[in-house]
């Protein structure tokens, strides 16, 4: 099976450095237009001349034959959002792909964190993704087809000390996609997150150069690329760092019924083991699941 995206048109957010980037130049070279988005600062080029990250990226991917533009905005600017949206459209007709892969860290630990960098990175991480997928949301709607990345973290699937606001803007992440994966299936919409490991801008300094050094974003790339394939699965959290690829999964232990007698709390600390128990976990198809288990069982125990 070739990965191609000819014929296609490629949003990706964040695209002026690191995963970004490297996801727009793959992207470019397999035959998509990408809007490549960066929020980064207006810098002198060799050249003399004035450019932002975004339109240097827009030129590597020019000058090894591919077509791109540059829109300098931040993704939690609904105004500006819209504006590079309707840029694209402009251009070239449609969207395919969207990549939202824009982020920031503010790192400390919770007990030294300031709220407001808290709702930074919730902003820019889970609403510059929630902006930017619902202003292409009914153009993918309309065309029948449609392929969207949130970028997670192993720092919201799993917890990493002094991270708690990038922690938590990345699980939400996750919710999000789960239910956009159920909301775009009619429409052919597919919804994915990626959890990439990569050395990058925002984590140098947290990694020694040697694990570093087998962290390259072109590592990671190869399973974007396949998310926003033609052929690719829905609501699959890929994991991918140093070329290997794993998924994670939210599961359901098939649980314990218990009741709610007086000594309800006493039981589930008897029964904690049973709870806990992944002999018959499941991959829920939707959020209904937890409550039909939990009725089926308090049901069978009237029953009995």
């Amino acid at each position: 099976m070739n990965i191609e995206f000819k014929d296609q048109v490629a949003i990706v957010t964040g695209a002026g450095g690191g995963l970004g980037r490297q996801h727009a130049l793959a992207l470019a070279a397999r035959g998509a237009k990408v809007m490549v988005n960066d929020f980064g600062p207006v810098v002198a080029a060799e050249d003399g001349s004035m450019s932002s990250a975004a339109e240097a990226v827009v030129r590597e991917i020019e000058a090894a034959g591919g077509t791109a533009m540059a829109f300098n905005a931040s993704v939690t600017d609904e105004v500006a959002v819209a504006a590079m949206v309707s840029a694209t459209m402009a251009a070239w007709g449609r969207i395919d792909i969207l990549v939202n892969n824009a982020g920031i860290l503010r790192d400390k630990s919770f007990s030294k964190m300031p709220l407001d960098d808290f709702r930074l990175i919730i902003d820019v991480h889970l609403m510059g993704a929630a902006i930017c997928t619902q202003a292409v949301w009914n153009i993918m709607r309309e065309q029948k087809y449609g392929r969207v990345v949130m970028t997670t973290s192993s720092s919201g699937l799993y917890g990493n000390f002094g991270q708690a606001n990038y922690g938590a803007a990345k699980m939400a992440l996750v919710g999000l996609m789960q239910t956009l994966s159920i909301e775009g299936a009619r429409d052919g919409i597919h919804v994915n997150c990626l959890a990439p490991t990569a050395a990058t801008k925002m984590t140098e300094g947290i990694m020694p150069p040697a694990v570093l050094a087998q962290l390259k974003p072109e590592s990671v790339t190869p399973g974007l690329l396949y998310l926003v394939s033609k052929d690719a699965p829905t609501r699959v959290i890929l994991c991918a760092g140093a070329g290997t690829f794993e998924r994670a999964y939210i599961t359901m232990t098939a649980g314990v019924h218990i009741g709610s007698g007086p000594d309800a709390a006493e039981l589930v600390a008897e029964n904690f083991e049973a709870i806990s128990d992944r002999g018959d976990e499941i991959v829920p198809k939707d959020g209904t699941a937890q409550g039909f288990n939990e009725i089926g069982k308090a049901m069978a125990a009237v029953g009995s």
